[in-house]
């Protein structure tokens, strides 16, 4: 008997939780104060079956992925965020790397032929790398490869190049997307609490500015993702709060395709004393993001950040899509420490990896378009990356 079938309110007997385990099971919202309380008191278990009760209604026991590759222009930023592992300050630019549009574009030429869909763009904040420049980029991306999905540049990255060359959130989003811009990434959102964000990232874009610029692209007909990195010096009540005005903002939009929890890495950066979360701490939180983000229709775990197994394991716990094949040497965590020091998946490792945790594999495009039902497809007979 599964969890769908039977009251979730025999796994505990917490009245609180209880009550709590009712309003999910009848498609209810659950408050701030329940959230927390489902931090607080609510077992791995208990997290896990509400959790894997609201996927499995949304979505059944499909698992979602795509096949995408990043390019990342650099790593060298204006901004020092303790927490990063990956940038390195523009005055100690020769410790860091910088590509021009022609090497990207280059890039994207070596997919030529192969079946991808998205590239991703994100990188660190280069003083000159403008508005001008990025713009050049996308319009040689999609003037040779129309089809191609441009999911590119963090709400930092918008917000630096907007200020620079002095246009409103509004005028330089619409220039982006008439060059081509089809989506943003989630990145850059951290923990939008003030006194959290001051201390790990105080000189980026603010949780408002962060906000107004994904609803900016929604109210164009863009959809974005939303991210959160936790495990590192905030609280219970600080996730909800972060979750709260994602969740106010998709009752407002609906532009949010997927939720993104990102697990904090402490080599190699100013936070190094900080002690990660463990694996039990990142299943519960993801089992909760599940729960409280009624209104996301996606939730994904970026597998090169936890982990194949962990990414396989979250799974159970609320999550439906692991992300793409992102057939390349993103640096963004594996220099922070993460297990995947050279994050790359065929597509047959991503279908076989899903089919182990009993789920269906079904390959999509950005926007959550199912592309390709891989449940009964063997890779004996024909060769496919």
């Amino acid at each position: 008997m599964t969890a769908t079938t039977w009251p979730l309110t025999q796994l505990t007997a917490n009245k609180d939780l209880q009550r709590i385990a009712e309003k999910v099971q009848s498609g209810n919202r659950i408050s701030d104060e329940e959230g927390i309380l489902l931090f607080e008191k609510g077992s791995l278990g208990f997290v896990g079956a509400l959790a894997n009760f609201v996927r499995e209604q949304k979505h059944g026991d499909i698992t979602y992925f795509n096949r995408n590759f990043h390019i990342e222009p650099t790593n060298v930023c204006v901004f020092s965020c303790k927490f990063c592992s990956y940038s390195r300050l523009y005055a100690h630019r020769e410790e860091g790397w910088e590509l021009s549009i022609d090497q990207m574009v280059d890039i994207v030429k070596s997919y030529d032929g192969k079946p991808v869909t998205e590239v991703h763009i994100v990188g660190g904040v280069h003083p000159k790398m403008d508005m001008a420049y990025f713009k050049e980029l996308i319009q040689k991306i999609k003037a040779h490869r129309p089809s191609l999905h441009v999911k590119a540049f963090t709400a930092v990255e918008l917000d630096y190049m907007f200020r620079k060359a002095k246009l409103s959130i509004e005028e330089g989003m619409k220039d982006l997307h008439e060059a081509g811009l089809d989506s943003l990434p989630g990145g850059g959102a951290e923990i939008f609490a003030e006194n959290i964000r001051s201390e790990i990232a105080g000189d980026k874009v603010d949780a408002a500015g962060w906000l107004k610029i994904h609803e900016t692209a929604h109210q164009l007909g863009m959809h974005s993702n939303a991210t959160m990195l936790y495990g590192h010096i905030e609280s219970y009540a600080h996730r909800i709060d972060h979750m709260q005005r994602l969740r106010t903002l998709q009752d407002k939009t609906g532009g949010f395709n997927t939720f993104i929890p990102l697990k904090f890495r402490n080599k190699g950066n100013d936070m190094s004393h900080v002690p990660e979360s463990t694996t039990i701490e990142d299943m519960r939180l993801y089992a909760i993001a599940r729960i409280y983000l009624d209104n996301f229709p996606h939730l994904k775990a970026y597998w090169p950040m936890l982990g194949r197994e962990n990414a396989q394991l979250s799974l159970s716990f609320g999550v439906n899509d692991i992300d793409g094949t992102i057939d390349d040497s993103t640096k963004i965590y594996s220099m922070a420490g993460s297990e995947e020091q050279s994050p790359t998946m065929t597509t047959e490792q991503l279908v076989t990896l899903i089919k182990q945790a009993k789920r269906r594999p079904v390959e999509r495009d950005t926007l959550y378009n199912s592309i390709k039902d891989y449940s009964n497809y063997s890779f004996e007979t024909t060769s496919l990356n």
